[in-house]
């Protein structure tokens, strides 16, 4: 049986975190890599010493993780509301077609442009009718009647 030395599992943990941090999102896993190339280091220089080297793994790993959350959530804005479809929320327009769910058909016109429409009613929203987006749902805009529906 071939027997591997310890700072070189560790270095081997080091290489598969920095190769899984190429193929993730976020940077999480570097700090492991980096963890574990502390604890080859100290296999190389102490090669008896498994506890020293888990803990070093794990208190330098640690504390990267901790801090770069901290470094992270300091300099990442929130997205600014009303971004992409979202900034048509709240909004009114006209419908340009009717809205009818059951037969999936609507258009409205909110602002300069034109949108395929749901009806939050399960009503039909007649042509001309003035209305609010409510919602969104995939590439439609949610919308109610701005006044009752007539029956």
């Amino acid at each position: 049986m071939i027997e591997i030395e310890g700072w070189l599992i560790w270095l081997i943990l080091a290489a598969a975190f920095a190769v899984g941090e190429i193929f993730t999102e976020g940077f999480f896993l570097m700090w492991f890599a980096i963890g574990a190339a502390v604890a080859s280091v100290i296999a190389l220089l102490e090669p008896g010493s498994t506890a020293w080297q888990w803990g070093a793994f794990i208190v330098v790993s640690g504390i990267l993780v901790v801090f770069s959350r901290r470094f992270a959530e300091r300099f990442t804005k929130a997205q600014p509301p009303g971004i992409g479809a979202d900034r048509y929320v709240g909004k009114t327009g006209v419908v340009l077609e009717d809205i009818d769910n059951l037969k999936n058909t609507g258009q409205v016109r909110i602002d300069k442009e034109e949108w395929r429409a749901d009806s939050s009613i399960d009503e039909v929203i007649s042509e001309g009718v003035q209305v609010k987006v409510v919602g969104l749902d995939g590439t439609h805009l949610v919308v109610k009647p701005l006044e009752e529906v007539k029956p």
